[in-house]
């Protein structure tokens, strides 16, 4: 898997620049057209990588990306929200994508709410949305919203900067299909839930073969949550409609077809980082996950 981007490699080799402000203490955001991003130097083939800076891209027209162990084919125009957990790229069917993008550090957004816990930024949300020519002209207006403020020169613009960052995360949350646990309301095991997937998540991406998933039982995720192990079954089941080793399991099995699509590891290699000390008990599970073995599925 391609290291981390930073912002700093972002502006030097994808924008030919490097602006004194990104070093601000209040964190950092930036906003540009498609054609600032393709001008400097052609931005294909993207690498397949995380960053460590979040991103909400407006792109028209088709598209193909990849995101963390999931393609996703985008017929219309391409609203995606990335973050730095997540690795992906994309690809679009016009080489002169037309659109606009932003991007911001974690501490521009600190003390103005947890965006992570929006569920376009949750493990299971939707985070690549199609749109059509209609929504992509009002996801766009935004934009522009953010065009003017920026080359403004009103002293706290990147306080309504900020605002219009919220204001695009909401659009994608309305245009979002809703998930089934949120159609059925919330209910006091959904905290429970949420600790759940953030210590799962917690141990992804595998960015190293010296990187060993800890956590793998139920029984281990009730210890660390305090909780009886049939408590936080039930309360998953209720939640996500799911059992607690379906949810460990699949997101294994996720990382593990992320892993063999990306990198060239071997199979002991990338089994003994999913927590598998023994290689073929990796394997069996990964068959049963995708009916294939691992070496079938990464040809």
């Amino acid at each position: 898997m391609e290291k981390m981007e930073s912002l700093e490699v972002f502006y030097r080799e994808k924008m030919g620049i490097l602006p004194s402000e990104i070093f601000r203490k209040t964190g950092h955001f930036n906003v540009f057209t498609m054609e600032d991003y393709t001008g400097p130097k052609p931005a294909y083939p993207m690498p397949y990588s995380r960053k460590d800076y979040y991103k909400i891209a407006l792109i028209r027209g088709a598209h193909t990306v990849e995101y963390a162990d999931q393609t996703y084919q985008v017929e219309n125009n391409m609203l995606m929200f990335a973050n730095p957990q997540i690795p992906y790229n994309w690809t679009p069917s016009d080489m002169q994508p037309v659109g606009a993008f932003c991007v911001f550090t974690e501490d521009y957004m600190k003390g103005f709410g947890n965006i992570t816990d929006y569920p376009l930024y949750q493990p299971g949300g939707t985070p690549i949305l199609d749109l059509t020519n209609e929504e992509a002209a009002q996801v766009m207006e935004l934009f522009n919203k953010m065009f003017t403020e920026i080359a403004s020169d009103y002293p706290y613009k990147y306080d309504v900067l900020r605002s219009h960052v919220f204001e695009l995360i909401h659009k994608g949350l309305k245009l979002r299909p809703a998930t089934a646990a949120e159609e059925t309301g919330s209910n006091a095991g959904t905290r429970i839930a949420s600790l759940f997937q953030e210590l799962l998540e917690r141990q992804f991406p595998i960015e190293s073969t010296v990187q060993q998933v800890k956590l793998k039982t139920a029984a281990e995720f009730a210890d660390r949550l305090n909780v009886h192990v049939n408590h936080l079954n039930r309360v998953l089941k209720m939640v996500t409609g799911k059992t607690t080793t379906q949810l460990v399991q699949e997101r294994l099995a996720s990382e593990a077809r992320a892993l063999l699509k990306h990198t060239n590891w071997n199979i002991s290699e990338i089994a003994w980082c999913l927590g598998f000390e023994d290689t073929s008990n990796f394997i069996k599970f990964f068959k049963r996950k995708n009916i294939s073995t691992p070496n079938q599925y990464r040809s």
